[in-house]
């Protein structure tokens, strides 16, 4: 991006633009800290994990059953003498003789000179001491048996810094015995909603009013993307109060974000605040939902600054689109791109030629295994019913008019709890 966030003005920005625009508001990650394993998840690592130990530590039994030395050729005995039971978590250092066999239950390492590990159900016990391998023909050397290091071996990398702690990850550090790892520090997003007729849910509701769901919403988002809310509440159309929420945030907050008040409208405040502690950078994109956006900085640090719209779905659109690619920034995660599909549309879908449209929809699989979708019917931008419904955002690009039904379409998945 040759053009620098500020130099754009009143231009009307592709989708394209504007984010990387957006991205030149972050200069790179939050700086890292030690956190414990326990409270891990979520976290984004600051630096990559190399494997300290082999996983499996040691060559073990994948199967309850007997260890032995399987013949790679000649004959086989007739029947095994089993010289003892070793369970998970104890070893067994005497070598086996031929013939021998040992009794040993999943996860117990294998003793030396065994390679193969026969499963119970395979054995017929002809008296405590001497076991036989039925079906012995269809034995393989070395079956059921976990090689150490299997998984991951020692000075082997494990993790790639960068990587969002699941569940699968969270396991994976416990295995390796790592009781803490340095991770991004969570960005701390301060959110505020504006206007005089937004009033918090649970308060009257004047017959003017509306309820505040877009802070509700925000902080939701905010922390689906790995990030710490700073709730400043509702603002109203008071510049001067404005003024001294915005400078509060840049103070606190390595990301500050406000929902509307950022159109051309008498009443919207925020432009003009921003304007008093900070810098504005563009505030119009070719999309829709959600064309008027502030991007500035704020304060003397120069805190990205996200003017969102005030509509519902204007708000979560253009926050997964243009705030979680920023906030992945800040994370350390300069290669996470928000996932996308193909899908074939189900009836026609249309959209206004200069603008990339967002459509809520619901995708699935049809009895052939292609992947359909198809909108969820009214999609005006405070309908946020629409968002509920959704599973997915259809995008159709800036030169496309309509998508024929069959026709193919990107879709990008949204985050739906079970």
């Amino acid at each position: 991006m040759t053009l620098s966030c500020f130099d754009l003005g009143e231009r009307m920005l592709s989708v394209e633009e504007a984010g990387a625009a957006l991205a030149e508001l972050v200069a790179g990650p939050l700086p890292a800290e030690s956190v414990a394993l326990d409270a891990l998840h979520g976290r984004v690592l600051a630096e990559a994990i190399v494997s300290p130990l082999d996983v499996p530590q040691s060559t073990n039994a994948a199967m309850d059953g007997i260890a032995l030395a399987w013949p790679a050729s000649g004959p086989r005995p007739e029947s095994w003498r089993r010289v003892g039971r070793l369970f998970a978590g104890r070893r067994h250092a005497t070598p086996l003789a031929p013939g021998e066999c040992l009794g040993i239950t999943t996860g117990a390492p294998l003793p030396p000179g065994a390679d193969t590990v026969i499963m119970q159900e395979q054995l017929a016990v002809l008296d405590d001491e001497r076991v036989v391998v039925e079906h012995s023909e269809r034995v393989r050397r070395g079956q059921n048996v976990r090689r150490a290091g299997e998984d991951i071996a020692r000075g082997a990398p494990a993790l790639a810094a960068g990587t969002r702690l699941s569940a699968a990850e969270l396991g994976l550090l416990a295995s390796l015995g790592l009781a803490e790892a340095r991770v991004i520090r969570r960005p701390r997003v301060a959110i505020f909603s504006t206007g005089d007729e937004v009033t918090a849910p649970g308060e009257p509701l004047p017959p003017a009013g509306i309820y505040d769901a877009n802070r509700f919403t925000l902080r939701a988002l905010v922390a689906e993307q790995g990030g710490e809310v700073l709730d400043l509440g509702i603002l109203p159309d008071d510049r001067a109060a404005l003024v001294a929420a915005l400078d509060s945030a840049a103070n606190r907050a390595d990301l500050v974000i406000t929902s509307g008040g950022v159109s051309v409208g008498e009443a919207d405040f925020t432009r003009a605040a921003l304007a008093e502690i900070g810098e504005l950078g563009f505030w119009r994109i070719a999309i829709r939902p959600g064309r008027p956006l502030a991007c500035g900085r704020l304060g003397e640090r120069g805190v990205p600054f996200l003017g969102l719209p005030g509509n519902p779905v204007a708000v979560m659109v253009t926050f997964l689109q243009f705030v979680a690619p920023l906030m992945a920034r800040l994370l350390g995660r300069d290669a996470w791109q928000p996932a996308t599909l193909t899908a074939l549309a189900e009836h026609e879908l249309k959209s206004r030629v200069g603008r990339v449209d967002y459509l809520r929809g619901i995708y699935r699989c049809d009895d052939r295994g292609r992947l359909t979708v198809a909108s969820t019917g009214a999609q005006g931008s405070g309908i946020l019913s629409s968002m509920v419904k959704a599973n997915c955002l259809i995008e159709l690009a800036a030169d496309r008019e309509v998508a024929a039904p069959g026709e193919t379409v990107t879709v990008h998945p949204l985050h739906r709890l079970p």
